[in-house]
């Protein structure tokens, strides 16, 4: 075991390329998006109603971090159980394919598109996590790839036992 801290977390192990978690719903208030850019991303049309009328978007519009940062807390939340992270390693292929108004409610899938273990750090595994967020009318709002390095419950099993790849 090499953590006991994340002992009875979901470990490398656990997981299965396809593998497809529903994220449930988050509702984004005027509130929730103020609140954020006000400390992390202070773009008019994100704070001030008049400038966010004015705006290509027409209105109060979440910023698109924060929107990433919902989806990772709702993937965390409606995970089967807490997954033995290590730590993030990347985002990749980070696309914003439209606003998250003020009251929008979004969700969506988390998918495993990979899962690989290291030779060097036998520790450790890598999983890729698929993100489609979509508001309440289907809309697909963000897309992202969160690559995210995974304990392994047994490091000294075999690397070659356990899945198809091996970096």
């Amino acid at each position: 075991m090499s953590n006991p801290i994340t002992k009875d977390f979901l470990h490398f192990e656990d997981l299965h390329v396809g593998q497809q978690v529903d994220l449930g719903k988050t509702k984004v208030t005027k509130s929730m998006i103020k609140t954020f850019a006000l400390e992390f991303d202070p773009l008019p049309f994100h704070i001030d109603e008049k400038a966010a009328k004015a705006s290509l978007l027409g209105g109060i519009a979440a910023s698109g971090y924060q929107t990433g940062a919902i989806a990772i807390k709702m993937a965390l939340k409606n995970f089967p159980g807490t997954l033995a992270s290590a730590g993030g390693m990347s985002i990749t292929d980070l696309k914003w394919k439209r606003p998250v108004m003020a009251n929008d409610i979004i969700g969506g899938t988390v998918t495993i598109t990979l899962l690989k273990r290291a030779r060097s750090k036998p520790q450790w595994g890598i999983v890729n996590l698929d993100f489609d967020i979509k508001n309440q009318k289907n809309q697909t709002v963000m897309i992202m790839t969160l690559n995210n390095l995974i304990d392994v419950r047994n490091p000294e099993i075999g690397l070659e036992r356990h899945h198809d790849h091996v970096v």
